[in-house]
C-alpha cells in the first residue's frame, strides 16, 4: 500500500451537527457520476474559439473550445464538475465538452437543488495530497440535506451574502492592481531620472557626460579586474603550494573595453537626462555565480543553503533553511558578502525568473542552490539597493521575460543574458538620492499591498464562515411545514431505484435484440 494509500485510509471527513429534520447521506445519493467514456478531450486539441466550450479541472472555468459535436455532455440539469486532482469546483448550465483526464462530471439527482449542491460541495474541507487523485476523500463526505424548500432558502441566502462580499472583493483586487501599477510608474520615473530631476538641477555643475561616465566605469573595471588578477595568482600559489591538491583555480575571462555603441540593443529605451548612459549589467558586476549543483536532500548537514522560496519580494526569508554538508572549497566559492543580490534562475512561473533578494549581514552564513545566481555589484559603480529596484522595474523585466527560454513548462535564463540586461545608471551620488526617495515611496505601496492582502484572507475566512452556517442549520430560518429531510430523501431514492430499472430493462432489451 503507498503513502498515499495510507493518507486516504486515515482521513476522516468533518461533519456538523445538523437540524433534526435534517438527514446526512452519501455522495451516490445525492448526485449521479455521469460516464464519460470516449467523450474527453485531450488538452492538445483545445482551440482558442470553437462552437462548444471545454471544461476541464483549471482554475478558469473554460479551459479552450471544439467543435467535436460528439464529445458534448448534455444534461438535464445543471452539473458540478469536480478537479480530481487540482479540487477545482464548477458550475455548469450549459451543454460543454470535458477535457483531458481528471474530472468527475456530477449531476445532481431529482429533489437536491443544483446550486444547493454546488455549495455544499464548496464547503468541504478536503485534504491536498498535491496532483494525486481526490474524488475518493468527496465519496467518504457526508453530505448536509435539508428539506427542498429550506435548500433553496439557504442558496437564495449565500448568493446574497456572496454577492455583498465579491463586491468588496472586486474593490480591494482593484486597489491591488493600482497598486502594481503605481509601483511600476514609479519606478518607470526613477529609473528615466524624472524622480531626481530636482536634485540635477541643484548639482548640474556636478553632472557627468555619457563618455565621462563610460570613462569612469571602464576606470572602476579594470581596477576591480586587477583585484581579481591578484587574488587568483595567491590562490594558485596556494593550490601549488598545497601540492596542486583538489581544482586549480578558474582564470580570470579577458577584460573587455566598453564603447557607448555596444551598449545599445533593440530595446526601445526611454531618453536618458544628462549625467546618465544605458550600461549592460555584465560591466557593473564580478562574473555571475552559479548554486551548487550538488545533488543532496538538504535535510541534514551543518551549512545552510538558500533556495527559491527564501526569494521573497527583494529579501532573503530565510524562515525555511534546508541544510547539506559540502567540501571547503564549495561552500568559499559560494560564500555571500553584503550587498549580493540572488536571482532566480529558473521557474515553472515566467514572473519569478529574475526575481531578486539583496543579501544582509544575517544571510551571509548561507550558501545558495542550483536555481539560484549570484550576483555581486562593483559597488564604486552600481549600489545593491539601485540594482536591486531597477530588476523589478517593467524595463528590465521586460527583457528578462524576453530573454527567458522555456523547456518542458520551465523558464530560464542564465548568466550571459542577466550580464547582457541593459541597466540605466547614473552616478552613485545620484543613485543615493534616487533609492532615498525610493525608500519613502515603495515601502508605502507594500504596506498597502499586505493589508489588501490580510482583507482578501479574512474575505476567504467570512466565506467559508458562511458556508459552515448554511450547511449547520445556522443561515436561515427553519419552516415547520417544510417536508422532513427524511421522506424527501426517500422519494431521491425511489426516483433513483426507477431510473436504474429502466435503464437495466433498456440494456436488456439491446441485448435480446442483438441476440436474435
Amino acid at each position: 500500500m503507498s503513502d498515499i494509500e495510507k493518507k486516504d485510509d486515515n482521513w476522516i471527513p468533518q461533519s456538523y451537527p445538523i437540524p433534526t429534520h435534517w438527514i446526512y447521506t452519501e455522495l451516490e445519493t445525492v448526485f449521479e457520476n455521469l460516464p464519460l467514456t470516449g467523450k474527453k478531450l485531450a488538452q492538445k486539441y483545445y482551440d482558442t474559439a470553437g462552437k462548444i466550450p471545454v471544461i476541464d479541472q483549471g482554475v478558469s472555468e473554460i479551459g479552450g473550445y471544439s467543435n467535436y459535436q460528439e464529445k458534448v455532455v448534455t444534461a438535464e440539469r445543471p452539473v458540478i464538475i469536480f478537479g480530481d486532482h487540482t479540487k477545482c469546483l464548477k458550475y455548469i448550465t450549459y451543454p460543454f465538452i470535458p477535457g483531458a483526464d481528471g474530472i468527475k462530471v456530477l449531476l445532481p439527482n431529482l429533489g437536491v437543488d443544483p446550486k444547493f449542491a454546488f455549495y455544499a460541495c464548496t464547503s468541504l474541507r478536503l485534504p491536498d495530497r498535491g496532483y494525486s487523485r481526490h474524488f475518493s476523500f468527496l465519496k467518504k463526505c457526508d453530505f448536509p440535506l435539508p428539506p427542498l424548500n429550506e435548500q433553496k432558502r439557504i442558496v437564495a441566502k449565500i448568493e446574497e451574502l456572496f454577492s455583498e462580499l465579491d463586491n468588496g472583493i472586486a474593490s480591494l483586487k482593484t486597489a491591488r492592481e493600482q497598486l502594481k501599477v503605481y509601483r511600476q510608474a514609479v519606478l518607470k520615473h526613477a529609473f528615466e531620472g524624472k524622480l531626481t530631476a530636482k536634485w540635477r538641477e541643484k548639482n548640474a555643475d556636478k553632472l557627468e557626460s555619457p563618455e565621462q561616465l563610460l570613462a569612469r566605469i571602464q576606470q572602476e573595471r579594470e581596477a576591480r579586474y586587477q583585484e581579481q588578477l591578484e587574488d587568483w595568482k595567491a590562490a594558485v600559489k596556494e593550490w601549488e603550494a598545497n601540492g596542486k591538491e583538489g581544482k586549480k583555480p578558474s582564470k580570470l575571462k579577458k577584460l573587455i573595453q566598453l564603447t557607448l555603441q555596444s551598449e545599445t540593443s533593440n530595446l526601445k529605451l526611454a531618453f536618458l537626462p544628462a549625467g546618465w548612459s544605458h550600461i549592460k549589467l555584465g560591466n557593473l558586476i564580478d562574473e555571475p555565480v552559479y548554486g551548487t549543483s550538488a545533488k543532496c536532500d538538504y535535510e541534514t548537514g551543518e551549512q545552510s543553503v538558500l533556495r527559491i522560496p527564501n526569494i521573497s519580494a527583494g529579501i532573503i526569508d530565510d524562515t525555511d533553511l534546508k541544510f547539506a554538508n559540502f567540501e571547503e572549497g564549495e561552500v568559499d566559492h559560494l560564500r555571500l558578502m553584503i550587498g549580493d543580490i540572488l536571482t532566480i534562475r529558473s521557474n515553472g512561473s515566467i514572473s519569478l525568473v529574475g526575481s531578486c533578494g539583496l543579501v544582509k549581514e544575517k544571510d551571509t552564513k548561507h550558501i545558495f542552490a542550483g536555481y539560484l545566481i549570484r550576483l555581486r555589484p562593483n559597488k564604486k559603480m552600481i549600489k545593491s539597493e539601485y540594482l536591486l529596484a531597477a530588476m523589478s522595474s517593467h524595463l528590465i523585466r521586460q527583457q528578462i521575460e524576453s530573454a527567458a527560454k522555456s523547456t518542458s513548462g520551465v523558464n530560464n535564463i542564465n548568466s550571459s543574458e542577466l550580464q547582457n540586461l541593459i541597466i540605466p545608471l547614473t552616478s552613485i551620488q545620484e543613485q543615493e538620492v534616487l533609492i532615498s526617495l525610493l525608500d519613502s515611496i515603495l515601502p508605502m505601496i507594500k504596506s498597502t499591498e499586505i493589508e489588501i492582502d490580510k482583507q482578501l484572507a479574512k474575505a476567504e475566512t467570512l466565506r467559508q464562515s458562511i458556508l459552515k452556517k448554511a450547511f449547520s442549520g445556522q443561515l436561515v430560518p427553519q419552516d415547520p411545514s417544510d417536508e422532513p429531510a427524511s421522506e424527501l430523501l426517500a422519494r431521491i431514492q425511489a426516483e433513483k431505484g426507477f431510473v436504474n430499472t429502466q435503464k437495466t430493462k433498456k440494456t436488456n432489451k439491446k441485448q435480446s435484440v442483438s441476440g436474435h
